[in-house]
């Protein structure tokens, strides 16, 4: 059986997910076919109730085109978002809406041996409760901090599987194709897709979290280098302070900058006698991080001290990427981006000071409008990014 058609129509859905409101001589293009071909392939998807017509496309003095869009619910998505300490799971439709509300799981990594049990027995629950028949269910997409192997389905830093791949073992018990891969690579390609990157041919992404990852887009497409390694920002070492990393080296921008650092050195103060407004901080390190940047963001002195310092001395590290890469656009993204444009001064002082000036001059500097859900959204796009892989690899 001829499986292009097939394919052809995967691409178009494809594409859609990514750009809605597409006509068909753009898409036509986009897949690189005749007008004729995507015209018919276009009018049985219609006719299969997997697209729509919506409305005419704004006129160019020419004859007005039809534009069409995905229905949105003719599938979904298992969109996981995992940190160190928390993982948020959620189910979304074609049009990255939450249909569900997002689950949050206590569900620390670190030296964890049961963690990918836990994980997977608990994303067959929630799609099993969810009520949504698993051939409706395009894939289930996970992002996670470490050294993920994106071709063997690995993670060499949490989630222990024994060698096999952590994809499979969950597409195992679930019945669902699984697709991993950095929390970085994944905030990244969420900006790529639908954020401030996109169309961008050359851009840095920073996901401020427990970590300071990095997500990099070259010619457009997200690099992962030579086996998906690439963008340990984290641990570039910047500093003689003598502090140990996770990484087991001593003196990395993580240990100056990261989010967790912000809430210790801010217990620290606190204990010292430093005045503000949030001195009764939660043990729990997700709320006292979100208690500090919310003070800053209300004005508090410390607050707004402890976040530039950290936004400075990352500032010294994209001064780095941007001698080494010239990229057109940096993105400060993820868990501290929620602190808005209280990054960008401290940030852009570090890059004139660091930075060669006839470079620093051609990159822009922004916060992402995508806030906390960015990962989420970058998980749901490795999906679709992968939805023809099955296809043409029978071919």
């Amino acid at each position: 059986m001829d499986i292009r058609p097939k394919e052809y129509k995967r691409s178009i859905l494809k594409h859609l997910y990514f750009s809605p409101l597409l006509t068909c001589t753009e898409l036509s293009l986009k897949i690189d076919k005749s007008l004729p071909i995507v015209t018919k392939l276009l009018n049985e998807l219609i006719q299969e109730g997997s697209v729509l017509e919506k409305g005419l496309a704004a006129s160019t003095g020419g004859r007005r085109a039809m534009t069409y869009a995905l229905r949105r619910d003719l599938m979904y998505i298992v969109s996981v978002a995992m940190d160190q300490f928390f993982t948020r799971v959620a189910i979304m439709n074609m049009e990255n809406e939450f249909v569900s509300p997002v689950v949050k799981l206590d569900l620390p990594l670190a030296q964890n041996s049961s963690a990918l049990a836990l994980l997977t027995d608990k994303l067959d629950e929630i799609i099993r409760s969810s009520g949504i028949p698993k051939d409706k269910i395009a894939g289930i997409g996970i992002g996670m901090p470490g050294f993920v192997d994106v071709n063997k389905g690995l993670n060499y830093s949490f989630l222990d599987s024994g060698g096999e791949s952590i994809a499979e073992i969950i597409k195992d018990k679930t019945g669902i194709p699984v697709f991993i891969d950095n929390d970085s690579s994944l905030i990244a390609l969420a900006e790529l897709k639908f954020g401030l990157a996109k169309d961008k041919q050359n851009a840095m992404v920073i996901n401020v979290g427990w970590g300071v990852g990095l997500g990099m887009i070259v010619s457009g497409e997200l690099f992962r280098g030579y086996n998906g390694f690439a963008g340990e920002f984290s641990h570039i070492p910047l500093f003689l302070n003598g502090k140990l990393c996770s990484c087991g080296k001593t003196g990395c921008l993580e240990t100056e900058t990261s989010m967790q650092v912000l809430v210790e050195k801010a217990r620290e103060g606190i204990k010292s006698g430093r005045l503000c407004s949030f001195r009764d901080m939660p043990d729990d390190y997700e709320e006292a991080c979100n208690s500090i940047l919310n003070a800053a963001l209300k004005g508090d002195q410390y607050a707004i001290e402890l976040l530039s310092e950290a936004a400075f001395n990352i500032g010294r590290g994209i001064a780095i990427l941007i001698h080494i890469m010239n990229p057109e656009l940096i993105v400060l993204s993820g868990r501290g981006a929620q602190a808005g444009k209280l990054w960008l001064a401290p940030v852009q002082q570090a890059v004139n000071r660091y930075c060669i000036p006839r470079l620093a001059a051609y990159t822009d500097l922004a916060v992402s409008t995508l806030g906390n859900t960015a990962e989420l959204t970058g998980a749901a796009a490795l999906v679709i990014e992968n939805y023809d892989r099955k296809i043409k690899k029978s071919k």
